[in-house]
């Protein structure tokens, strides 16, 4: 035993380099696999910590094979009081209205301002979904101006003061808080904000305002169908709407999504929970497993690489009396102590890997100490990789008779060198599928940040502006007065932040029609660049009529037969003043739906909460942005205000596809990675057999480059093979998931012959670089050697 584990030492000492990357290919393999595994936990996981949330459902309406998130109150509340079955129910604004709420609180004397993100809910909220408080009542929200705030805010505002009885100072209320609550983990729908009731009259019978995300808790999941069915049956309309309603003839339906399957669905418009997409999920446990499986057949590789080192004293111990199940036990326990090495070692990798701007690319916490079954888990796969990698090696060593050892034939058997050539194959595959799906996903999320949006992005700074919009002309004659700002220009919402506005559906010549509607200044269309196909563009005294007026994209106008200078809307409402040509207002997810830009008039009943300012070229943005600050500063001292680059919206809107973009290129590059060092084993094992072979060509004048032409070789053929494998599947996963956009990327050709190249050269230059030293070594000694 110690003979064999010397000489183990021995052939690691003469091949440093290749065991080194063997270790690193491991840990780089077990280190990724955990990572993939804590992110595809966090997914799986998705609100899973309620305590009912197998019972919990979201209604969705449905129409026309159309499915919305929001549906009215009464609607929502009729059906919650419908059956016994439905243990409580609940209804929310949808997330694109979560407002951030600005408030003061005062602190021995002084006021100090903030801004939270808060939502309006009904009390039975609490109901519904799972809260643990930590002061207060769960029905804190029954009472009137009361909140729900979670601990970490609690502590942001107050310290470890217990924060029941405090107010949140609003400009015209006063919020008490009734409870403090312990934190969602961030895998949850349920955000970690200030919760507010929803004033007990709202909409309470307004069928018409379809404003509202439903939930509700049952009993027994099995009655869910019965519930609805039962609904429809006693629904009385006349009563409840004064109108006449008949559910067959309307199309109207309602599908009830459990509670964990929301982070999944994206065919549902106005919902605006994370999303996760199952497919992609699977793509990234195919990679984890992968990644594993690869860096394991490099190692069986290596191992296998060092039989002709190595056989000869196997050969010998044995001769001396060692059993042979007794060498084999050797060699397999080697393999495992170097699984469990690279385990150590990837562990280190995840600790590192937690300290970098790495870590934005994952969703979970990756501290080890909250994943122990995965951390745990992965023990076990370490120790059957080293197992499974030492089993061959160990057998295959020990299978030869002694004259076949000293003849020294022994390494080139077909059969073997069809395994190992398999083996390599399948990472070969790997790596081109993963650098194809990589290339496509960064084609795909630069298409959509820089692909024409109908208008002018560059050289735009965005705020929110708070109070400010009450002082709206004063405070853009003020950032007007720096000559480096060219136009400033203002909007309800913020332009392409998301993938649904507000949806209104109104009367138009007789018919109802839907629409997004973006309420925006007069001047927004001329700031934006945005053109004017047919009418005109808004003008000042459009503030002055009553019910304002729209200007439709192309898509509305023909799909509902618009026309200019026509009312639309209630009691009359506003004019149609022009068309424009379709801006993709939203993200490139989606479709571009029938919207409209909207004035609104004398009827303004919300503020233009967002500024758009356009800097001239050329000018010192340093200096505008000081200006911008300066004059916000000027106008409200207090307020928190968010100053960024335009572009910066953008990247925010496909933070996901980023993300994902950076983990499967990391990915790639990790596999291709760990592909080459199984180039580099398996050269390592041919240029040792084929030592002699080579010696006999020097001999006979055979030159270095025709001898690393001959190597290249065999590895160009395995390549195409490979590439001929790795291509079709790699069209169809990234044809699969393109599936998720309304607007994508073409399927370049050249892609595919990028990443051919890429993975030929690195090969090219492992297999040169390996054999030149053998190339280039005297022919006596190679034929004396062997």
């Amino acid at each position: 035993m110690k003979a064999i584990l010397r000489n183990f030492l021995s052939v690691v000492r003469r091949y440093k380099l290749a065991t080194l990357l063997n270790i690193l290919g491991l840990s780089v393999a077990f280190a990724a696999f955990m990572v993939i595994m804590i992110q595809l936990d966090y997914d799986h996981g998705f609100d899973k910590f309620h305590k009912d949330y197998d019972k919990i459902f979201r209604m969705e309406f449905t129409r026309d094979n159309s499915i919305q998130a929001v549906i009215c109150r009464p609607l929502a509340e009729r059906f919650f009081e419908s059956s016994p079955h439905i243990l409580a129910g609940t209804i929310t604004y949808p997330g694109i209205w979560m407002g951030n709420m600005p408030f003061h609180v005062e602190n021995d004397g002084a006021r100090i301002f903030y801004q939270e993100m808060s939502l309006g809910v009904s009390p039975e909220f609490t109901d519904v979904f799972t809260f643990d408080m930590v002061e207060g009542s769960q029905d804190a929200l029954k009472t009137p101006d009361h909140v729900i705030i979670p601990l970490s805010l609690a502590r942001k505002l107050f310290g470890n003061e217990s924060a029941i009885g405090k107010r949140l100072i609003l400009s015209q209320a006063n919020l008490i808080i009734g409870a403090v609550f312990y934190d969602f983990p961030s895998n949850s729908i349920v955000n970690n904000c200030i919760y507010t009731s929803i004033p007990e009259e709202e909409n309470k019978q307004h069928w018409g305002n379809w404003n509202y995300h439903a939930y509700f808790r049952v009993n027994d999941p099995s009655n869910l169908s019965q519930l609805w069915d039962n609904f429809k049956r006693d629904f009385d309309a006349k009563a409840m709407m004064g109108q006449d309603f008949d559910w067959d003839e309307s199309g109207f339906d309602m599908r009830f999504t459990p509670l964990p399957d929301i982070h999944y669905v994206t065919d549902v418009t106005f919902d605006s929970t994370p999303k996760a997409s199952k497919t992609t999920l699977m793509v990234l446990f195919a990679i984890a497993i992968v990644l594993v499986v690869i860096a394991s057949i490099n190692f069986t590789n290596f191992s296998t690489a060092l039989t002709p080192t190595r056989i000869k004293s196997i050969n010998t111990q044995s001769v001396l009396g060692a059993q042979r199940n007794t060498i084999r036990l050797s060699l397999v326990s080697e393999a495992v102590i170097v699984g469990l090495l690279s385990y150590v070692v990837a562990l280190g990798l995840i600790v590192l890997f937690q300290q970098t701007p790495l870590t934005k690319m994952v969703d979970a916490d990756l501290s080890l100490t909250a994943h122990p079954l995965i951390v745990g888990g992965t023990i076990l796969i370490a120790l059957f990789a080293g197992l499974l990698a030492g089993l061959y090696p160990a057998f295959y060593m020990t299978s030869f008779a002694p004259a076949l050892v000293i003849k020294g034939s022994f390494g080139l058997s077909p059969k073997g060198r069809k395994l190992r050539n398999t083996l390599i194959g399948i990472q070969f595959i790997a790596s081109f599928a993963l650098m194809i799906g990589a290339f496509f996903i960064y084609l795909q999320n630069d298409f959509m940040q820089h692909s024409p949006l109908g208008y002018d992005k560059d050289e735009l700074i965005t705020t929110n502006i708070g109070r400010i919009h009450k002082q709206q002309e004063a405070f853009t004659n003020q950032l007007k007065s720096f000559s480096g700002i060219e136009d400033v220009t203002f909007s309800m919402h913020l332009l392409s932040s998301s993938d649904q506005y507000m949806g209104w559906g109104v009367t138009y010549n007789g018919e109802q029609i839907n629409f997004q509607c973006l309420p925006v200044d007069y001047t927004f269309l001329k700031t934006m660049g945005i053109e004017i196909s047919e009418g005109r563009d808004f003008r000042r005294e459009d503030d002055n009529m009553q019910y304002g007026a729209y200007v439709f994209n192309e898509t509305a106008q023909k799909k509902y037969n618009l026309e200019l200078n026509t009312t639309i809307g209630f009691e009359g409402g506003g004019e149609i003043v022009g068309f424009m040509p379709d801006v993709k207002f939203a993200s490139f997810r989606t479709a571009v739906d029938p919207m409209a830009f909207h004035v609104m008039g004398t009827e303004r009943w919300s503020p233009l909460s967002n500024a758009y300012i356009r800097v001239k070229a050329g000018t010192d943005v340093r200096a505008a942005i000081s200006h911008i600050r300066s004059t916000l500063a000027e106008f409200d001292s207090e307020y928190p205000f968010v100053v960024r680059f335009y572009d910066e919206v953008l990247q925010q809107l496909y933070e996901k596809e980023n993300s994902l973009s950076s983990l499967i290129s990391l990915f790639s590059l990790l596999a291709i990675f760990i592909s080459i060092v199984g180039v580099f084993g398996l050269v390592v094992f041919d240029s040792e057999c084929r030592r002699k072979e080579v010696g006999v060509r020097k001999a006979h004048g055979a030159s270095t480059p025709s001898i690393i032409l001959l190597f290249n070789k065999a590895y160009f053929i395995i390549l195409l093979i490979c590439f001929a494998i790795a291509a079709p599947l790699a069209w169809y996963t990234v044809s699969r998931w393109l599936e998720n956009f309304a607007y994508k990327t073409p399927m370049y050709w050249w892609v595919y012959l990028f990443a051919f190249m890429a993975v030929a050269i690195i090969t090219a230059s492992t297999v040169t670089f390996q054999n030149w030293r053998v190339a280039n070594e005297n022919p006596v000694n190679s034929i004396k050697g062997e």
